[in-house]
């Protein structure tokens, strides 16, 4: 039985929080959002917020902090958020944090802990580079870490295995320099709140999980 339901997965890519959420996910039945998804429902359910996102998507602009907050708060209210979730990619910034804690608190819910997900420069620039997706339902696999037990097939459904052209090696060291400087903030504010729970994102999954999950219990 879990004592902490209400998560943010935090850590820069390559770490392993969505592998480590889509485990905890099928496990445990907390659900897993990313931001991505909640952008993509909105936008294609033609609600009033995704219609607002879709207005800045079409012309290339950000969309505001505010108005991905509302969406965020929009999707943790509902039915089978009611049980936990796992978040993962919001917040991002300091500000993104601060709108996070009014959403939270208009919905009438509260963060139970942040799990960092920590990994060094050298292990991370070899994961995103060497990164492997399936086309049809999207699972990752590493070419050097995790591999699938088929060359070019994925475990899970079979679809075709592809590596994106932004994958290379100048793209990932850029995503880790805005990591660092936009988001990596955050580990020291959690900190203080008493809110964070650091974890080993080098070591094999399987041994990651189950010491997140004691942690959680």
């Amino acid at each position: 039985m879990l004592k902490k339901k209400n998560l943010v997965f935090l850590g820069p890519p390559g770490a392993g929080k969505g592998t480590i959420a889509r485990i905890l996910s099928d496990e445990t039945g907390l659900t897993h959002i990313s931001t991505g998804d909640i952008f993509r429902a909105e936008i294609k359910g033609g609600t009033e917020l995704g219609k607002k996102a879709q207005e800045y998507v079409s012309s290339g602009g950000l969309v505001p902090d505010e108005l991905v907050g509302d969406m965020v708060g929009s999707r943790l209210a509902k039915d089978d958020c009611a049980d936990g979730f796992i978040l993962d990619g919001f917040p991002r910034t300091l500000p993104q944090a601060e709108i996070f804690k009014n959403v939270l608190d208009k919905i009438g819910k509260k963060l139970d802990l942040v799990v960092y997900f920590k990994a060094s420069d050298d292990v991370l620039l070899k994961r995103l580079t060497a990164r492997i997706i399936c086309k049809q339902c999207g699972l990752n696999f590493n070419k050097l870490f995790s591999p699938p037990k088929k060359d070019g097939v994925c475990d899970e459904c079979g679809g075709e295995l592809y590596q994106r052209a932004d994958d290379s090696l100048e793209t990932a060291k850029d995503r880790l320099e805005v990591y660092y400087k936009e988001t990596s903030p955050l580990i020291d504010l959690y900190r203080g709140e008493g809110l964070l729970l650091e974890v080993d994102g080098e070591q094999d999954k399987m041994k990651t999980y189950p010491e997140l999950l004691e942690a959680l219990s």
